[in-house]
Formats: structure tokens, C-alpha cells, sequence
């Protein structure tokens, strides 16, 4: 469904690829505060470089600076889905979603299935993530992926929670997964790479599109036709920190602190008031994730 602006010329790539350069790269210069708050739908705060709660509380206190009053964590391994798991007890506008990456599902044995399970019941968990399908690299082999994908479905399903989505180079796999398997009450396709056909595809379904700073980028064209389609019930916001860096940062190590630039970005295209968009994807969050003790 057109070409995937993540992976196009020039584009920064996910995780995987510049993990072993972040802790050299400089931070992303603090943006204006946004006119009203939003929350970060994606982080990795773990990748970002916390191990303990002062650091969270580090993190956390820059983003409040410039207007995101909340973040979710989100688990790459089952090493990380415990210790975000445990980041959300540390600070009250930490949360968390657990699953394995779909370059891991081949990890996904018994042993995992219970541990994911018991932690997707936790109170701060408020999402299974993320997971899905990428067939950018030749890590996990596809039918594995396929499976674990299925697996994850059902966990959502199951503990009655939103199912985070990873999708790289797999559209059309994931869309007829989620028509196969039996989607979730709650889909939400993190840091959208589909064109504004997959877009409307998703809407039609229910599904939420979150954007990271990928949006931002001039040469994001899919992505701004994308985000310009997508009704306003149905788009939310993200950083994917300390990757995917929104403009004009692009190229520094990102934070949640940095998301006002990705919101504007799209507030920009979209033609909309910045503190009404603002609202928006607020309301947008906290009626997704059910967030405790959150106000839009």
C-alpha cells in the first residue's frame, strides 16, 4: 500500500539500527511547551538510558517542562518487559505496555507466554506491545512472527487491553492477521509507515494511528497525506525515544521531551489549532489506554 517512508532514502531507521551509536549522539535541543499537555504513547525510557527511578524522574520532569505530562514505556524483550513493567511504579505519569518485538518472536517459548501474561495483568501495564510483524530484517523468520503476532491478538484480547502494533514492510500481513485472528476491542498502529489508503483502511476497521517524528520530515510524503486523512478520534502521538528524532532535531538523540515537535508538525498539516489538536490527542490517549487518574 505505497512505499513505507521509515525505511525510504534518508529516513532514519528504527531501533535495531542505531542502537549501538545513541549513548554518542547529542541530545535534541528543548522545543517551545506546547499551549496544552499530551502524553508520549511510545517510549523506550530503558533505551533512553534510565536504570532507576531518579532517572525516570529526570525524564519525566523535562517532558512536564514543555507540556507532556505522561508517557508509556514500551518492551522490546522479556528483559525490558519486566523492567518497564517496573518503571510504571516509579513515577505517576509512567505507564507501560509489554509484549516481544517480532525480530524476537522466535524467544516467544512457554516460559516467556507466562511471564508476558502475568505482567499484562499489572495495573501500569496498559498495553500489549509492541508487537506484529517485520520483514526489514532477517532476524525472526516470518511464520514464527506470524504466530507470535497471533499470540500477542489473543493476550490483548484476553486481558482486555490495547494491542500496540509494530509493522515494518508488512501491511498486508498485519491488516489480514487482525481480520483472521479477530482484532482487539483496541488497535493502535505505533509509529504509522503506511500510506493515507492504509490509513483509511485502518480508520474504516477502528484502528488508531500514532505518529512519531517521521511526520515530520519533508521527504515523508506518504506520511503527511496519511496524517491528514486520518479522522481526529483516531491519531495519537509519539516519540519512539531515543529514535526517529522529528525535525528540525533529526539526527540528535531523541526524548519524550522532543514530542512538541512532532505535534506541531502535525497540527501543521492537519491545518489545525495547535492547543485544540493538543486537546484532541489527549482525549485520544486517555480514552485508549484507560489511564488512571488522567483528565483531557
Amino acid at each position: 500500500m505505497g512505499s513505507d517512508p521509515v525505511t525510504g532514502p534518508g529516513v532514519p531507521l528504527p531501533v535495531e539500527d542505531e542502537a549501538p551509536a545513541e549513548k554518542e549522539r547529542p541530545k535534541a535541543d528543548p522545543p517551545e511547551a506546547l499551549p496544552a499537555a499530551v502524553i508520549d504513547n511510545h517510549t523506550h525510557l530503558d533505551a533512553v538510558g534510565c536504570a532507576d527511578p531518579d532517572d525516570v524522574r529526570q525524564v519525566m520532569d523535562r517532558a512536564l517542562a514543555v507540556g507532556v505530562t505522561g508517557v508509556i514505556t514500551v518492551a522490546d524483550d522479556l528483559e525490558s518487559a519486566r523492567w518497564v513493567a517496573r518503571a510504571a511504579t516509579w513515577h505517576e505519569a509512567v505507564y507501560a505496555a509489554v509484549a516481544l518485538h517480532p525480530t524476537r518472536a522466535d524467544t516467544l517459548d512457554d516460559a516467556a507466554r507466562a511471564v508476558l501474561s502475568e505482567l499484562a495483568g499489572q495495573e501500569r501495564v496498559v498495553a500489549i506491545g509492541e508487537t506484529g510483524l517485520d520483514y526489514y530484517w532477517a532476524a525472526a523468520p516470518h511464520e514464527v512472527q506470524k504466530e507470535a503476532f497471533a499470540w500477542h491478538v489473543d493476550l490483548a484480547k484476553r486481558v482486555g487491553k490495547p494491542l500496540m502494533i509494530h509493522d515494518r514492510n508488512a501491511h498486508e500481513d498485519v491488516l489480514d492477521i487482525l481480520l483472521a485472528e479477530g482484532a482487539p476491542e483496541t488497535v493502535v498502529f505505533h509509529c504509522y509507515s503506511g500510506d493515507a489508503a492504509m490509513a483509511k483502511v485502518c480508520a474504516d476497521r477502528g484502528y488508531l494511528l500514532s505518529f512519531a517524528g517521521p511526520v515530520s520530515f519533508k521527504n515523508s510524503r506518504d506520511l503527511h497525506e496519511a496524517a491528514q486523512v486520518v479522522p481526529a478520534d483516531r491519531i495519537l502521538v509519539e516519540t519512539d525515544a531515543p529514535f526517529l528524532t522529528p525535525h528540525p532535531q533529526r539526527g540528535k538523540r531523541n526524548e519524550s521531551y522532543a514530542l512538541p515537535y512532532t505535534v506541531r508538525a502535525i497540527a501543521e498539516l492537519r491545518k489545525t489549532d495547535l492547543e485544540s489538536f493538543c486537546n484532541t490527542v489527549m482525549a485520544n490517549t486517555i480514552r485508549t489506554y484507560a489511564l488512571p487518574h488522567v483528565q483531557a
